[in-house]
């Protein structure tokens, strides 16, 4: 009994994905269309077999742990016969396609991935049972040539991206994944006191005189907070997916594995415990700035101390649709990342160094030579 599934066409058995345009399942063959309760409905009681069989090989894989060490402490040396693939392997997890019974080697988190050799999109409905299941997914909406187009205009209008990166630039590499993510509810109470400051100038004799006045404001208040999202997979930068932020929540469905054919997905390797830290500092720096951004009528505004009181509420886990691309330049790897509900891109670009100082010695030398000018007057 296989623990994968793929996704295929009832009409011809061909592969299906899932289109974020159109919210269906198509067929990459004969061009059916299935809408996602339709292919639910069929994948069901596959789904079931297959969690059940990733269950057995987890309780085997460790049943023959259990007995190596056995094994080994009885003074044999057990090294020839281990299971364990090495350090290279670390953490890896070994599947039969169910198309062609290729074996696929998927890292342990893997959850949604596809064929190298039959190209049919595969499932392991056992990374989503039990207390892995998520509650809710955000299903994509943009599709691989959005992403494409979107990293296109990233380039415009940087005068300092080298030419040759934009001219000869190949994505090695386009991944569309659902990421796995912490959404956090709660209320924030916060006491907040600011140094506010006016200055008034006026004329005394042959001097202009400057008054500074400093006012203490105080400010208080409370935010309720819903779905303050914190990534929880080691693999993928954090800032890049705060960057790409936000999401509208106001699409996400309950959890459906028809929603993932076509795309990766990996299972959290971050606890929602060791994620509370990044959401109460964000839940603490927002309800701060709106407090701060009630105090008006100053020239500054300084803060000077706050207290903040934090109410936590629901955790949810879902899963958000992210497009990553990689591309090298001169040896290096840049990575960019785009919200896939919302096209918002984010990455870092190399900088052409000539073109840089050209520019920086076009603006300076006219300035250096009119401040030296100006001296010569004085």
């Amino acid at each position: 009994m296989p623990s994968i599934i793929n996704y295929k066409c009832p009409a011809c058995t061909g592969p299906l994905h899932y289109v974020g345009s159109s919210g269906k399942l198509e067929c990459d063959y004969c061009g059916s269309v299935y809408d996602v309760a339709e292919i639910e409905a069929l994948q069901k009681p596959k789904e079931e077999a297959a969690q059940a069989a990733f269950q057995q090989q987890q309780q085997q894989e460790a049943k023959e742990a259990a007995e190596a060490a056995a094994f080994a402490a009885d003074g044999w040396d057990a090294s020839a016969i281990s299971a364990n693939w090495g350090a290279d392997a670390q953490g890896m997890r070994a599947y039969n396609c169910p198309s062609c019974g290729a074996e696929l080697i998927c890292d342990e988190t893997t959850a949604a991935t596809s064929c190298p050799y039959c190209g049919n999109n595969t499932i392991v409905p056992g990374q989503f049972s039990g207390t892995l299941k998520p509650d809710l997914i955000l299903p994509f909406r943009l599709d691989k040539q959005a992403a494409l187009d979107a990293l296109r205009n990233h380039y415009r209008k940087k005068p300092f991206l080298p030419k040759r990166f934009s001219d000869q630039n190949q994505i090695e590499q386009i991944r569309g994944i659902y990421v796995p993510f912490w959404l956090f509810d709660g209320t924030a109470e916060a006491d907040a006191t600011f140094e506010g400051t006016r200055s008034h100038t006026r004329r005394q004799g042959k001097y202009e005189v400057t008054t500074t006045e400093h006012y203490n404001v105080h400010r208080s208040g409370s935010l309720a907070f819903e779905k303050v999202p914190v990534d929880a997979s080691s693999k993928i930068p954090a800032d890049h997916m705060d960057s790409i932020e936000p999401f509208n929540y106001d699409e996400l469905m309950p959890f459906s594995t028809a929603y993932m054919p076509g795309f990766l997905a990996d299972k959290y390797d971050i606890s929602a415990a060791d994620c509370i830290s990044r959401a109460d500092d964000r839940c603490e720096n927002t309800v701060i700035d709106a407090l701060r951004d009630t105090v008006h009528g100053y020239e500054t505004v300084t803060p000077m101390g706050h207290e903040v009181w934090l109410h936590r509420g629901k955790v949810h886990y879902a899963l958000l649709p992210v497009w990553l691309l990689n591309t090298k330049y001169n040896g290096k790897d840049y990575l960019f990342a785009m919200n896939g509900q919302t096209g918002r891109l984010v990455g870092d670009l190399p900088v052409d160094k000539g073109k840089f100082w050209l520019t920086f010695a076009a603006i300076a030398v006219p300035i250096a030579a009119a401040i030296s000018a100006a001296l010569m007057f004085l």
